[in-house]
């Protein structure tokens, strides 16, 4: 059996690789910024030409090599590899990433979507060890998410499965989405629509400390209402609460037509800790109807960070070791 796996996450600033062991150990880890001047072609030779550095500094040979998991921010068909589009990596017509980076390599390529592949590294190592059914959401600049039933990424027929930021919860209105609809989760709960919600508690003077905020930095970042919140700001607060409620309404919907044993919840809003955690549950356990479906769903803060989709990656060759 090949001792190691890489696990890389290819990204719109960054390339993200590890080594991980069969066992879920990460030996090694590196970085370097995305080429993507080069072009689909040349970020692929890149990635390899990490690959074979990193190998080369740990004492690996590409004989010990069992493959090469991909995680890409676009939709994917995973049984064929090939990424539908990925506009933060300037790629917008499909590329058969899977046969390309096989080629290069001469080594089994596996790839799925980066959020899929964050949600794959937490079931593994993370948050979500224990649990074959369990849904990661990610709280950045967007929501993004994953969705995994019996150790299984739902995928859907077009690879869109998971897309949970574009769960409409507000159909009639609500703050315009960048998808074009208004009232997506996504335009409610991520970091930007807590940013957008900050700079107006601070230009129209419902909160004077987030106004300094704004006046002494320039702009405003969710951190801050974050911190504002935390501190006793009650437009702040408000905007949190708000984000809560939606968070846990949407919440609610999945768990009641996925009834997953995990929520996990990643990207730098959830660094909140309990103070966020604590209003979403809050929210989840008022509009989920059943006793037993909130005593038998947890709802945790991710724990891999950065690392998740790297673990993830590598998970796509690990799952097909054991086949």
């Amino acid at each position: 059996m090949k001792p190691i796996i890489v696990g890389v996450d290819i990204g719109g600033t960054a390339i993200k690789m590890a080594l991980i062991t069969r066992d879920g150990e990460l030996v090694a880890k590196t970085q370097e910024p995305t080429p993507l001047a080069s072009g689909e072609d040349g970020i692929l030779q890149h990635t390899f030409e990490m690959t074979r550095r990193l190998l080369q500094q740990q004492g690996y040979t590409l004989d010990q090599v069992g493959g090469i998991g991909v995680g890409v921010p676009g939709p994917v068909d995973p049984q064929e590899g090939i990424v539908q589009q990925a506009v933060n990596l300037h790629w917008h017509k499909p590329v058969p990433l899977k046969s390309k980076l096989q080629a290069i390599s001469a080594l089994p390529v596996e790839v799925d979507n980066d959020a899929n592949t964050a949600a794959l590294g937490e079931m593994w190592r993370g948050s979500g060890q224990g649990a074959k059914d369990l849904i990661f959401i990610t709280l950045g600049t967007g929501i993004g998410g994953g969705v995994i039933l019996h150790g299984q990424v739902v995928h859907g027929i077009n690879g869109v499965g998971g897309e949970i930021g574009h769960i409409t919860l507000t159909p009639d209105s609500g703050p315009l989405c960048n998808c074009g609809k208004k009232g997506c989760l996504e335009s409610y709960a991520s970091a930007t629509a807590l940013a957008r919600e900050g700079r107006l508690a601070a230009s129209n003077g419902t909160s004077p400390l987030l106004a300094q905020i704004l006046e002494k930095q320039g702009e405003l970042q969710a951190k801050d209402v974050l911190d504002a919140a935390k501190s006793g700001d009650t437009a702040a607060l408000a905007i949190i609460d708000q984000a809560a409620m939606y968070l846990g309404l949407a919440l609610s919907h999945l768990g009641m037509v996925l009834n997953p044993a995990r929520f996990v919840i990643g990207g730098g809003v959830s660094y909140a800790g309990d103070f966020l955690f604590s209003r979403i549950r809050e929210a989840y356990n008022r509009f989920i109807p059943f006793s037993y479906v909130i005593e038998s769903t947890e709802i945790l803060p991710a724990n891999l960070g950065n690392d998740a989709g790297v673990y993830g990656a590598g998970w796509l060759i690990r799952s097909r070791m054991n086949e």
